[in-house]
This record gives C-alpha cells, sequence and structure tokens, in this order.
C-alpha cells in the first residue's frame, strides 16, 4: 500500500518530519510518500495561507504517481473537497480523522493548535463535521507552525500549559494536536497527562490504511464528481 502525505506548505523540513512521522505511525508494508508543493506559503496559519496553498497543492496530487489514497497534512484540512474531486481514491484530512477518533476515546475532547487566528478555522470545520457539542474548545498556544520544527522548551511549555487548562477549565477527557508539526509530541504528552492526545497524522493514516484494505472509494456522484477536463487544463 502507498499513501501519499501532502503537506500543503513549501517547508520541505517539515514534509520530512512529516515524513518521518506518518511512516512510524503506518502498518508494515505500508509505503509513505510525502510531498508538498513548489510554490505557497512556507506555513498555513489561518484563511489566509489556505487560500494562497490551493493551486500548489491540487497540482502537487495531481501529478502526484501510483497511490492508493491521500493524506492531507494541515490540520485545517486545506482543499480537502477539493482533491476528493481530483481523485477517487480516499483523501482523509488529518483534522477531520483526528476529530472522529477523538468523538469514539472520549464523550468529549479540546483541541490544542499553534496561533490565535488558526482557531475560527478550525472551529468553522468541527460546526461542518457536527462535532461542535464534542469539543469544548480549541485552544491557542501562540507557538507558530514552524518554530514546531526544533520542538524548542519554551514552545513545548506552551503547548504543555494549554494542555492542562484544558484538563482543568474545559473538563476534556482527550486532547487532540492541532498542526501536523505536533505529531511527535502525542505519545509524550499522553503520557504525562495520562489521557489520550491525538496526533491527526497517524489517525489520518490509520484511516486510509483500514479505508484501502475495506476496497472503498470516493464516490464519483455529487458534490465529489470529477471536473471537466477543461478545469482541470487550467489548473495544469
Amino acid at each position: 500500500m502507498r499513501i501519499l502525505v501532502v503537506n500543503p506548505n513549501t517547508t520541505a523540513s517539515m514534509t520530512r518530519k512529516i515524513g518521518v512521522a506518518a511512516q512510524r505511525a503506518a502498518a508494515p508494508g505500508t509505503q509513505i510518500v510525502a510531498i508538498n508543493p513548489a510554490h505557497g506559503p512556507a506555513s498555513i496559519e489561518g484563511y489566509y495561507d489556505e487560500a494562497l496553498s490551493l493551486a500548489g497543492l491540487l497540482q502537487s496530487v495531481r501529478h502526484a504517481q501510483d497511490f492508493d489514497a491521500v493524506v492531507v497534512a494541515c490540520f485545517d484540512d486545506t482543499g480537502l473537497d477539493a482533491l476528493r474531486c481530483l481523485t477517487d481514491k480516499p483523501v482523509v484530512g488529518i483534522g477531520e480523522a483526528a476529530y472522529r477518533v477523538a468523538a469514539m476515546l472520549c464523550n468529549k475532547f479540546s483541541v490544542v493548535t499553534t496561533l490565535a487566528r488558526s482557531v475560527p478555522a478550525l472551529e468553522h470545520n468541527l460546526r461542518r463535521y457536527g462535532m461542535q457539542h464534542q469539543c469544548q474548545r480549541v485552544r491557542s498556544s501562540e507557538v507558530a507552525v514552524l518554530d514546531l520544527e526544533d520542538a524548542q522548551p519554551d514552545a513545548l511549555n506552551k503547548i504543555r500549559d494549554e494542555i492542562a487548562l484544558a484538563l482543568r477549565d474545559d473538563r476534556a477527557e482527550a486532547i487532540v494536536l492541532g498542526c501536523a508539526g505536533m505529531a511527535d509530541l502525542a505519545h509524550s504528552m499522553s503520557e504525562e497527562f495520562g489521557v489520550p492526545v491525538l496526533d491527526g497524522l497517524a489517525c489520518a493514516v490509520a484511516l486510509c490504511e483500514g479505508m484501502v484494505r475495506l476496497g472503498v472509494r470516493t464516490s464519483r456522484r455529487g458534490g465529489y464528481a470529477p471536473p471537466p477536463a477543461a478545469k482541470l487544463e487550467l489548473a495544469a
């Protein structure tokens, strides 16, 4: 099985980190191929960055070869619906994956993400997925996406502090880490706080593997019908 993991931003070092984390989460025999667009924002932190990334994201997946499923490795689930129009292979966003797995592990959870300007986009997605009642709060740690690359103590402490507040004030029973750059923190934070701490990247890889084994594909009817060939050429 070959899973394409696409980082919608252009920071290659983050793509490599995401690829390593995804491969670690994958089952034996699953090959992870991590890619990012050549053009677009260096990080995605809010609505403007999302819009700026879409053309490069669609191009990078359209021109990818030989994959069985796609993971969108941005917690905003950037371009998720458009990519489901582009291919009938399963396409899973790490945000949606984490929310749905959390919902099966607890009654209520909180999200700890990066910057405050990212919060409204995540809240919008929670409403769209019908999961706003289980999510107690989306919390910003005020740690920029690119600051997660080196796991600086100050950044880790800010994330740790928000988890502690979520457990105390939100009465959350599980924590969802709201950024692909936090993927390598889930296990240690779960052990430290004694609750499930979920990394959406691992959740998305596992869900993709399950759908591929089930032999299911994205519907070609209705909203996920493929675009006309002429429109595909416009995005080439």
